[in-house]
């Protein structure tokens, strides 16, 4: 029997149902590959879950808050347990978008105009009264998220000032501060990461959905999304993609596997959205999707992120 490797899914964030799809797709692709193999649901619990069954690696299969927030990563290291996936660093930032976005403008890389605002500086300093000098800059329409969430839960796009006060009543009842973006409008892109010292750029995924932007359903919903790989765009455009990539991981210091959300304009200019740094592992995963692309089955793309981790243990 090889490593005992515990899978942590579930948990108590908005994206529960969908880590629980991860988490048992990846256990079961564990088990396959000869690993002793445990599931934990994520609860108070955690701790002692983890003493009481002591193990060689965690799997983080988690999505969300306390999941890819850089939460169960901090608990992980002082309790000197190896995980998978990017490191506490790597992960707050990358979930924090808006402290993402202005590490991305630090560091060169294209990323959507933008402001911040938070729940308290409408409650104590009457931030409604500067909405209509973010429309005046950043033009209509502007697309509207909570700055701490994935899976697009949130998100809204505003076409006209009267939109804008119920959008950004709705990304607040996510997270206590939004993003108020530059809407471009172009084809969606996204492209996952693998690796540590030398990261390698997945084929680029164009996705194509009828609804205005790739929500949360046409995320996990079968038949809600069309994907093409590599997406359709020039070979120069996808290669200057996947180097816009590579940068991010790099930039966000990221190790193992990433995945970068990026809108192409009408142009053929790429604009970086986010990072996740904890990707879907279900069916309609998109990191997986583009491995298999790539020639890798989903079960030795999951042996490939416990081996990175397994590595650093050695390496200690």
């Amino acid at each position: 029997m090889r490593e005992r490797i515990a899978v942590l899914m579930g948990g108590r964030s908005l994206e529960r149902d969908v880590s629980l799809k991860s988490g048992h797709r990846v256990f079961e692709a564990l088990r396959e590959k000869g690993f002793e193999v445990i599931k934990l649901d994520v609860d108070e619990n955690l701790v002692d879950n983890l003493r009481q069954n002591p193990v060689d690696l965690v799997y983080i299969a988690l999505h969300g808050k306390y999941g890819e927030d850089g939460t169960v990563q901090e608990l992980l290291e002082i309790m000197g347990i190896p995980y998978t996936g990017p490191g506490v660093y790597a992960s707050t930032v990358s979930f924090d978008k808006a402290l993402s976005k202005e590490i991305f403008e630090r560091k060169g890389i294209p990323t959507p105009a933008y402001y911040t605002l938070t729940a308290g500086s409408f409650r104590e300093m009457g931030a409604a009264a500067v909405l209509d000098d973010v429309v005046e800059s950043l033009g209509l329409p502007v697309v509207v998220k909570p700055a701490g969430q994935g899976s697009a839960l949130g998100i809204k796009i505003a076409h006209t000032k009267e939109e804008l006060p119920g959008a950004l009543i709705g990304a607040l009842s996510y997270d206590d501060k939004v993003i108020i973006e530059q809407y471009i409008k172009g084809v969606e892109v996204s492209v996952s990461v693998l690796g540590d010292h030398d990261p390698k750029a997945l084929p680029v995924i164009e996705i194509s959905t009828s609804k205005e932007f790739f929500d949360f359903d046409s995320m996990y919903s079968m038949g809600q999304a069309e994907y093409h790989i590599p997406a359709r765009l020039p070979k120069d455009l996808l290669q200057k993609i996947q180097d816009i990539a590579i940068k991010v991981h790099t930039v966000l210091d990221c190790r193992d596997v990433s995945r970068i959300d990026i809108m192409v304009s009408e142009k053929g200019d790429p604009y970086v959205l986010e990072l996740n740094s904890s990707p879907g592992m279900t069916e309609t995963s998109l990191l997986p999707m583009s491995a298999a692309a790539h020639g890798i089955e989903f079960d030795d793309l999951v042996e490939m992120l416990v081996g990175f981790a397994l590595k650093r243990k050695k390496a200690v």
